[in-house]
């Protein structure tokens, strides 16, 4: 980690093992690791068997999805849905992307938080240490002394599974450390997060010399120290144990559905994306264990959500008066299923939004050699390859 990242990311290091950008490029956002099926038991019983099922993930050059279109007048903005994790061995055939950002005035972010504080390079680099150990239990204690006896049951298999006999594991923050298993999980899943939609974009805009735009909330924290120190107090809550509980049963008995929305994503299947049942339970109790520490209040890391989407939305407004073409990327889930927040948000401010299903036509008509609209891409074919 870089002097720099340290500097602005020591905060977000110590609370955000949670913090984990669920599209590419974003700085921080608040978005635990996965959406999990409803809990199979309570906190500290014994959890069920683990579900020993190699779910198949697509490889090879894949199409993702279309673009949605976002339009006022004859200005228009294409935003791509993201997915995290997918597929670990894809090739992401990006075409329309590329032809879109070719042209594109502005390219925003995801939504996201950027947590920043004054410091220095050499106060960055005194922070550390601190970070690091904030990180670990306040008193100094293991996960066997920290979880219920059922709970650790479950988190030991799991671990021993994943991430063999790694020791140092057991003296981090529950969050943390659960955390880190399910990355382990998913790379045992051939599923990973990051490093497929960020760097086509970044390279369209090194090409063009261009600047992405963020569009994150962003967030001073003016006592850095202070902050990590009142953090390294803070003990368990229950809410840590329901996300630690949660995010077992995904690994437990999930990965197989997160799979499947990794290979909808990648081939284009917006259908089947739409029919894979959603269950936030994990997520608001993974969000919640890090927005209702006292930290997090003290220093109005409160009502983030709704933040997060005010500063996307201006974003949004600016690029759309400014520029005849935007694009834009942000999480799928927010595009399927978020109908009273982005969504809504964008229809209250007068844009017509489609998604990439509900202009199919239009883009048969260019095929056949009729032109599109003024300012509108033709989609790639759509996808062929069929879920496993």
């Amino acid at each position: 980690m870089s002097a720099r990242m340290v500097a602005l990311l020591v905060f977000v290091l110590a609370l955000g093992a949670v913090l984990s950008p669920a599209a590419e490029g974003a700085v921080a956002q608040a978005q635990p690791p996965a959406a999990s099926v409803p809990a199979t038991g309570a906190l500290g019983e014994e959890g069920p068997a683990v579900v020993d099922m190699d779910a198949v993930v697509v490889s090879g050059v894949q199409p993702g999805p279309g673009l949605w279109r976002v339009r006022k007048d004859d200005h228009v903005l294409y935003i791509l849905g993201t997915q995290s994790p997918l597929p670990r061995d894809m090739t992401w055939d990006a075409r329309e992307v590329r032809e879109v950002l070719a042209e594109a005035g502005a390219v925003l972010g995801p939504p996201g938080v950027s947590i920043g504080a004054d410091v220095g390079f050499f106060r960055g680099l005194t922070l550390a240490p601190s970070a690091l150990k904030a990180m670990k239990n306040p008193g100094g204690e293991t996960l066997d002394e920290l979880l219920p006896p059922g709970l650790y049951a479950r988190w030991s298999g799991l671990k021993q599974r994943y991430m063999g006999r790694d020791r140092g594991v057991e003296k981090k923050r529950p969050l943390i450390a659960v955390y880190e298993l399910y990355k382990e999980a998913l790379d045992d899943s051939r599923l990973r997060q990051g490093g497929i939609v960020g760097p086509v974009i970044t390279r369209s805009l090194k090409e063009r010399g261009m600047k992405g735009t963020s569009t994150a909330l962003e967030l001073k924290i003016e006592d850095p120290r202070e902050a990590l120190a009142d953090f390294r107090k803070e003990g368990l809550k229950p809410q840590d144990l329901e996300c630690f509980g949660d995010t077992l049963d995904v690994i437990e008995s999930d990965l197989p559905r997160i799979a499947a929305r990794a290979n909808a994503w990648a081939v284009g299947d917006l259908d089947a994306l739409r029919a894979i049942p959603q269950n936030r339970s994990q997520v608001e109790a993974c969000l919640s264990a890090w927005t209702e520490t006292e930290t997090a209040r003290k220093r109005g890391l409160v009502d983030i959500d709704a933040r997060v989407r005010d500063s996307w939305l201006q974003a949004v407004d600016k690029a759309l008066s400014e520029h005849p073409m935007s694009f834009a990327t942000m999480p799928i889930d927010n595009l399927l299923y978020d109908r009273d927040g982005y969504v809504a948000g964008l229809t209250a401010r007068g844009y017509r939004i489609q998604a990439p299903d509900e202009y199919g036509e239009e883009a048969v008509d260019a095929a056949a050699g009729d032109a599109l609209p003024p300012g509108d891409i033709a989609p790639a074919p759509a996808a062929t390859t069929p879920l496993p």
